[in-house]
């Protein structure tokens, strides 16, 4: 492990101070959202392109949401924190044994006194592991997964560093690397914040779609197994009972234009127009279809009435109402060596700390 500032061992000196720090505590000031830049695959407009010629045939044989048929399910439980040079602490990297050739280790963690672990209010992880961790610190995106904080710092499975300014290539950070998603993707620029949705709504002046593509998830008995598509890199299915002609890992699906908005409220429309603008990728496995930032830190929030979405605010949307846009090349997922590309912009202070 690299060295150690002097400040950060008196940060480790105060791990209670992280662990047990108050969610009542004042949020840090609201940021712009973390996004890549225009030209990113995650920011393409897809409307006038067409879809796959088998987009029939993936939507049929993977049935539909883990939640239900129609059952269009919001997921609120990631937090998005953002940081700044003061007012955080700096614990070393530690990781757990596995995954070592795909993640990045030996990074410093900016990690705020204020923050929290998804799923949680403070930096304990209560999900069974899952424990998405995701921080903002300036162009520099941390994405860890079955995080937790002690003593030691910030513990994690996996930890990814994404670079905000940078248009990564179709393969992302190499072919068969996986991140703190399971296709290998960045997580926080594909969500959205009650902020972004409040600004979204034309009555806000808003121009009614985010700008993004959104993230999405399947049960993996429904994700066709062993293989991905750019932009995804890994596939989190590798073996199983997945349809052999479903979606697979990293498939972008669009809300079919035909689609009837006008039932749902203006902040549900930002997002389904959205699906309909810009589309979602297929990140991972799970029964909540539909992931959302659930506000923790932002001005706005979910319960305001001018936005007022909830879990089941979208339920009616069913998968046969997306299409699948062309897939490309099939990448088969096996056992060769990962390769992930090291970010090229990576600073390396002389004591061998890097961010």
């Amino acid at each position: 492990m690299r060295e150690v500032r002097w400040f950060q061992k008196i940060a480790l000196a105060l791990p209670a101070l992280l662990v047990y720090v108050s969610a009542l505590a004042a949020p840090p000031p609201t940021r712009a959202p973390p996004r890549f830049p225009p030209s990113a695959i995650w920011n393409q407009d897809i409307t006038a392109d067409s879809a796959d010629a088998n987009s029939a045939t993936m939507i049929a044989s993977s049935v539909g949401w883990g939640t239900g048929a129609t059952a269009f399910q919001i997921d609120f439980s990631f937090h998005t924190i953002y940081t700044s040079w003061a007012g955080f602490t700096q614990p070393a990297f530690v990781k757990e044994p596995g995954y070592y050739s795909d993640c990045d280790t030996g990074y410093a963690v900016p990690l705020p006194l204020v923050g929290a672990i998804e799923g949680s209010s403070n930096y304990s992880c209560n999900l069974n592991n899952d424990c998405h961790l995701t921080i903002v610190h300036g162009s520099t995106l941390y994405e860890s997964y079955q995080t937790f904080v002690d003593a030691n710092g910030v513990n994690a499975l996996c930890v990814v560093k994404w670079h905000l300014n940078l248009v990564y290539p179709p393969n992302g950070r190499g072919d068969r690397c996986t991140s703190a998603d399971a296709a290998g993707f960045p997580i926080t620029p594909l969500l959205a914040t009650p902020n972004d949705v409040w600004n979204a709504i034309p009555a806000n002046g808003g121009n009614g779609v985010l700008g993004h593509a959104l993230r999405f998830t399947l049960p993996n008995s429904r994700i066709r197994p062993g293989v991905y598509v750019h932009p995804a890199t890994h596939d989190g299915v590798r073996s199983g009972s997945g349809p052999s002609n479903g979606i697979p890992y990293g498939a972008r699906l669009r809300l079919r234009p035909s689609f009837n908005v006008g039932a749902y409220n203006a902040a549900a429309q930002v997002i389904l127009n959205t699906l309909k603008t810009y589309g979602m990728f297929l990140s991972d496995g799970g029964n909540v279809p539909l992931t959302l930032d659930d506000g923790m830190f932002t001005s706005h929030s979910w319960f305001d009435a001018d936005i007022n979405l909830d879990t089941h605010t979208l339920f009616g949307v069913a998968l046969g109402d997306f299409e699948v846009m062309p897939i490309g090349t099939v990448y088969a997922y096996d056992a060769v060596t990962h390769n992930c590309v090291p970010n090229p912009d990576d600073v390396i202070f002389a004591d061998g700390l890097e961010w």
